[in-house]
């Protein structure tokens, strides 16, 4: 049975690994490591199928090392004193390099277990994760080892890919394969959402199910369009890349880009993640518009309300109408500092007791020498405003909340400038 199409095109030098410029052309820092020969403890981080584990691979096989390699997902704490028992053979003279998948998925206590081997030098790792390591990695090892990131691949970085993988296809069927236009291909390259592993596989599937013509395979337009649909979608709920759309959800709304916010909805609802959708939205018209215009709160309240009742997919109309209005609503955060500053306060124990005037009502003791409460009711005075000490004697010149530079708040501030400096 055949490997993937992936695995048995995975290139064997640097000169063939298709992306990551930052990190393997010519004088960058990867590549000028790999090239010294003296390999360090390594860690890849980055989304899945964009030449991790190849990169790995090719350092392994030129480091001189006996090579082991390890999914952390399935290995044991046995599986690594297994490896370690190997030290000092004659197959291991040169010493042992790892190579650990998705070490994310490891113990504390398996870290810990290869720390010792790490330090003397016994073993060097090199490492690949899809989530962040400085969240997931021991910091033991996280310290001794050198982390590199690897970026999603551009559709320009996966056409080589896709044509040398119709080359070795053709060759393994002992057919010719060919696309019916040179934008096939980019179909095929951007549809797989920066995977080289996805593009590879729909090109194989495409392969396969290809009309035949006078004995060649004809991968059309629509052929890719169908089977890479829902290659695009990156997605994973537990990981970086969902809080990376989150975020860039509600940096756009806050930075007025209506474009910008409705593709992000799209990548939200298009993974079926409607809650996360609705959250990062009602947060968004809070937050990020509050007072410059705060009827839009209830008015995005419905809107998720109304999401929520019907469901998916026709939850995506009264969302696009919430995220496109608080896109392109005046902007104010002048609540949220204000919360912000004053729960500072409080966490730095700058408070005081209630004012006796605002209290409930509480009886004053016998040591009282003014008793009662002097309460001044607001609606008996005019303009329903009466100057009185609300805040506690400590703090009582604080200021938490200043006028955003919105029509709305401005108005605000222009009323009661007039009403108290009367």
């Amino acid at each position: 049975m055949l490997s993937p199409l992936a695995d048995r095109i995975r290139p064997e030098t640097l000169q063939d690994v298709v992306g990551q410029h930052h990190l393997l052309d010519p004088n960058k820092p990867l590549r000028r490591i790999i090239e010294s020969g003296k390999i360090p403890n390594l860690i890849f981080y980055g989304p899945s199928g964009i030449g991790k584990t190849t990169v790995a691979s090719i350092i392994a096989k030129s480091s001189g090392k006996r090579l082991f390699k390890m999914n952390a997902t399935m290995a044991s704490t046995s599986d690594i004193r297994d490896m370690i028992g190997s030290l000092n053979t004659l197959g291991a003279q040169n010493g042992i390099l790892l190579y650990l998948d998705e070490i994310q998925y490891f113990t504390k206590k398996q870290q810990q277990t290869l720390l010792e081997h790490i330090e003397n030098g016994n073993v060097t790792l090199i490492a690949s994760t899809t989530e962040n390591p400085f969240f997931y990695v021991y910091n033991a090892i996280l310290s001794r080892s050198t982390v590199f990131e690897f970026k999603s691949l551009t559709a320009d970085d996966i056409i080589p890919a896709v044509i040398r993988g119709a080359e070795i296809l053709s060759e393994e069927q002992n057919e010719k394969i060919e696309f019916d236009s040179p934008e096939t291909v980019r179909k095929i390259a951007s549809g797989c959402g920066g995977d080289v592993r996805k593009a590879l596989n729909t090109l194989e599937l495409c392969a396969i199910s290809a009309d035949r013509v006078d004995g060649k395979a004809i991968i059309t337009s629509e052929l890719a369009a169908e089977l890479a649909q829902k290659s695009s979608m990156r997605y994973d709920r537990n990981g970086d890349e969902h809080y990376d759309i989150m975020s860039a959800f509600q940096k756009s709304m806050r930075g007025s880009d209506p474009d910008a916010a409705v593709h992000y909805l799209a990548r939200l609802l298009e993974a079926g993640d409607l809650p996360s959708a609705c959250r990062r939205l009602l947060v968004c018209a809070c937050e990020d518009v509050g007072l410059a215009n705060p009827q839009i709160i209830p008015i995005v309240k419905a809107a998720v309300d109304t999401a929520l009742m019907v469901g998916l997919p026709e939850a995506r109309i009264p969302l696009a109408d919430a995220v496109i209005l608080v896109a392109l609503s005046p902007k104010s955060n002048s609540a949220y500092n204000a919360i912000n500053i004053a729960q500072e306060d409080i966490k730095n124990g700058k408070t005081g007791p209630v004012p006796r005037c605002v209290q409930n009502k509480h009886f004053d003791g016998d040591d009282c020498q003014n008793k009662g409460q002097f309460y001044k009711y607001s609606h008996d005075y005019s303009n329903h405003y009466v100057a009185q000490q609300y805040l506690p004697n400590e703090i009582k010149n604080a200021k938490y909340y200043n006028f955003g530079d919105n029509k709305t708040e401005q108005a605000y501030k222009d009323y009661w400038g007039k009403i108290k400096n009367k």
